[in-house]
Parts: structure tokens; sequence; C-alpha cells
């Protein structure tokens, strides 16, 4: 499967950018040690793939997901690599003693945090909201002052372009993120990265079409949006450019105007589906999309429902900074660079955290439209509109 083609691109970002710094990302990290948080899912594993290529002193990859960790050793040991390197990975919780023991016994010279709950749909009830508040916010404060403990070189996470005019909470989030990190960035350099959606990433639309096509089900795809797509591949090396070449408050973006053109998801799907052999058969509804199945592969279709998007938390298009943002551009080739400004309401940020605490331990108090008035209290430009549609409810 071409992924380039399939999102409309002709090159690959981010290559010219490593390759112009090879020498200086060998120095920095051949011979270090390295904590990857959250280094099983998609982007994780491509970060972990990259970092191995310099040859580090030691790699340790934290992740909750104890079959995604095999796989990532699996993929690592069965690469052509050479792994001169002192490489394991632990199925844990950072807010475990586990964690604690094993970042007593360990010091890290870099901590990268890929973490996160990245799904707009994660935001349906308060529940759920509960633990993105948490990992999005909360552990990536933790992961910050461990790095600052153990004297680290540099702490890196992972934004979202959601976070810019954030239009939903798990953007918000990120958004919240950064402003806390501005904080932490007096005691410890932090970089950042603020993503397009990695195509293909796992739980993502463009991985459910690849599923559909295994279990032999429908397509289905929003009509309107539209978004910027990178490669896991490419992923990687954005991170990793970030975590090792970022000053501090530096969040960086992808920027070509030749490849980073916003695409609809309507498009990806006829191409996909084009790239797997199939003609698209357009359906005017889930249950005629559901009923066509059988007749569609006869004939070398597949039925495929396009729909205009009417739940909560989905913005038209995306994009990586405000206006009112300092950006820079030209420094790194295809990549742009935010620079957070070193201001931060320390009072926002303590009354931020006390509020949730009170409102998470109050069965009574835990509501969603408590979290998006607590959400709004540091955030004001917050442009969320609930619906009371999620995306659980589409196909």
């Amino acid at each position: 499967m071409n992924v380039l083609k399939i999102l409309n691109r002709q090159d690959e970002l981010f290559n010219s950018a490593i390759n112009k710094n090879k020498d200086l990302l060998v120095d920095l990290i051949a011979g270090s040690s390295i904590l990857v948080v959250g280094g099983a899912g998609s982007i994780g594993k491509s970060v972990c793939l990259e970092l191995v290529k310099y040859s580090p002193k030691l790699l340790h990859i934290v992740d909750i997901s104890e079959n995604n960790l095999v796989e990532i050793v699996r993929l690592i040991r069965s690469s052509n690599l050479k792994l001169n390197i002192e490489f394991d990975t632990f199925a844990i919780d950072i807010n475990s003693k586990a964690f604690d023991f094993l970042t007593q016994k360990f010091v890290y010279q870099y901590i990268l945090n890929l973490s996160a709950l990245k799904h707009v749909r994660s935001e349906k009830d308060p529940f759920t909201l509960l633990r993105l508040i948490e990992v999005n916010i909360f552990n990536s404060i933790k992961l910050a002052r461990l790095s600052s403990n153990q004297n680290c070189h540099k702490y890196f996470a992972v934004s979202t372009d959601k976070a810019a005019n954030p239009a939903n909470l798990m953007g918000a989030s990120k958004r919240i993120m950064e402003k806390f990190l501005v904080r932490e960035s007096n005691d410890i350099s932090i970089s950042l990265a603020r993503f397009a959606n990695v195509a293909f990433s796992d739980g993502s639309l463009l991985y459910g079409f690849q599923q559909r096509i295994i279990h032999k089900q429908p397509l289905a795809a929003p009509s309107e949006l539209k978004r910027f797509f990178i490669t896991h591949e490419e992923s990687g090396r954005l991170c990793v450019l970030s975590a090792f070449l970022g000053n501090n408050l530096e969040i960086f973006f992808p920027n070509n105007a030749n490849e980073m053109k916003l695409v609809d998801f309507e498009g990806i799907a006829t191409r996909f589906l084009e790239s797997y052999g199939y003609e698209p058969f357009y359906c005017s509804s889930e249950a005629q999309a559901k009923t066509m199945m059988t007749e569609c592969l006869k004939n070398k279709k597949w039925p495929i429902y396009i729909f205009k998007s009417d739940t909560t938390g989905e913005k038209a298009f995306e994009e990586f900074y405000t206006n009112s943002e300092i950006k820079r551009l030209g420094i790194f080739d295809d990549i742009g660079i935010v620079n957070l400004e070193p201001k931060f309401d320390s009072d926002a940020l303590e009354r931020f955290e006390k509020d949730f605490i009170m409102i998470s331990s109050e069965n009574k108090l835990w509501r969603k439209e408590n979290i998006v008035a607590l959400f709004r209290s540091i955030l004001p430009e917050l442009n969320h509109q609930e619906k009371n549609k999620f995306l659980n409810s589409v196909m």
C-alpha cells in the first residue's frame, strides 16, 4: 500500500532535516540513557525505531499495553539495525509503585512522553474524561518533574494540532498541558511537537478503513472535514528532531506547503479502495451500505457511506498555530517552530488543579458540564459546542 499516494502526496517529510543534522543527533543520542513513555503506540514505535539508529546506551520503553510492547520488541529485534544497546520494555502505569521503583533504579538523560488519549470520541462521558485529563495533563506534569529531579538534558512531550484554537476537549487538554509545561520549563528544558493526523495509526479512521477491509464491512467517512496527515515514519522523525534539537519551549510542527495540504476523508477513502483494487460504491445511508456488501464484492466494488458530520468536537479543518503565537519558519527543512511565551498565570494553574481534584473526588460534581466549565476557566478561547451526538454513534 502506497501511503503517500493515498494521502495525495509525493515526497516524504523531514528526511532532509534528519540528514543535515545527523552528526549532531549522533553526538546527542549515542551513549545516552533514554526513557520513552507510551512507546508502544503508533507514534511511540516510530520514535523508538528512529532512536535505535543512533545507538543510545540505554533505551527503556514504558507502556500500559503488554501486547503492543511484545510487538515492538519483535519489530526492533527483527530489524536489520545493530542493537549494541541496553534495551528493555516495561508494561507498567506511570502512576504505579513499579514505575517509581524503575525511575529510582535508573537515571535517564532524556525522557520522551508519547502517551495520550488522542480521540475526540473520548470526551463523550465524564468517566473517560477523567482519564483523559489525568493522562494528557497531569501525567505530563509528573514526567516533567521527574525529568527535573533526574537532571535530564530534556523532557519532550507530544501535543496536537487540535491544541490550536481548540474545538474539543481532547485538543483543549493538550493546550492546557502546554500551559502547565511553561511553568515546569523553569526547572527543565522542554520541547514539544504538534502533530498532524498520523495516517493509519492505531484507532484512527484510516486504520478503521483497513479493519473494514479485513472484516468485509462497508466504509464510512465525513464529507466536509479536512485534516493534515503524516506517515508513521515521519512522526518518528519529527519527535526525535524536536526532542533532541528543540530549544526550551519550542513546539515543532510540519511545515511544507507542497506536501502538507488539508485533505478530505472522501478523497482518501476513494484512493484507499483503489489501492485494494475496488471501485467505491456510494450509498445514501448506513443501512444501504450494510446491505450492499455482498453484491458489491461480486463486482469489485466496495460500499461507502459519506455523511455530513454533526458530532461533538469535530472541527472543519485543523491548524498548527494561532495568529497570536510566535512562529519561525526555515530553521529546519519541512518544519515550523512555535515559541511558547515563558509566561504563566500561577494562580490560574493552581486553581485548575484544585478544582479538578474537588470535582473528581465528588461523584455528584463529576458531570461533563462541570468539566467544560473547568476547561473554560483556564482556556476561555475554547470553542466547544455540545451537540449530544458522538462518533460512537456512527459506523
